[in-house]
């Protein structure tokens, strides 16, 4: 009679055996209770409203902190600050484009190097340095 049940158990015929789910209402298409169903809804929506009010405090918290020291809020200075995410990287710099590499270039003209005329010099100048530096770089033990 053991082994009879154990199988029964096993396949689930253990209802069956016991006579089944009689009178514990009706069921949904999904196999549960309508009764259930809502209630758990309902527990999700209280659940929600419990978060949401809890935001709003802390919220007020960090407004509260942010005008006693006078910080800014992230998203009042563009959003993500400077990052972009398009990379899947959380965190990392975005890149620029070459439309705004060039932009760069032609308002570094503005400046004094710029006015003077120099750019060029200072350019060739700055590639010389980083040659030199590489080479040196190359024979110390810590730049390999």
């Amino acid at each position: 009679m053991a082994a009879f049940l154990l199988k029964q158990k096993a396949k689930g015929g253990l209802d069956s055996l016991t006579g089944g789910n009689e009178g514990e209402g009706e069921k949904t298409a999904e196999g549960e209770d309508p009764e259930v169903v809502a209630a758990r809804l309902e527990q999700e929506e209280r659940r929600k409203e419990k978060h949401r009010k809890m935001e709003q405090e802390r919220e007020k918290m960090r407004q509260g902190i942010r005008e006693k020291y006078n910080i800014k809020k992230k998203d009042e200075d563009g959003g993500m600050g400077g990052f972009d995410m398009a990379d899947g990287r959380i965190g990392a710099a975005r890149k620029k484009t070459p439309e705004e590499l060039a932009a760069e270039m032609h308002a570094e003209d503005d400046s004094i190097i710029g006015q003077l005329g120099l750019t060029e010099h200072v350019d060739k100048a700055k590639a010389t340095v980083n040659g030199a530096f590489e080479m040196v770089k190359g024979f110390l033990p810590f730049g390999k």
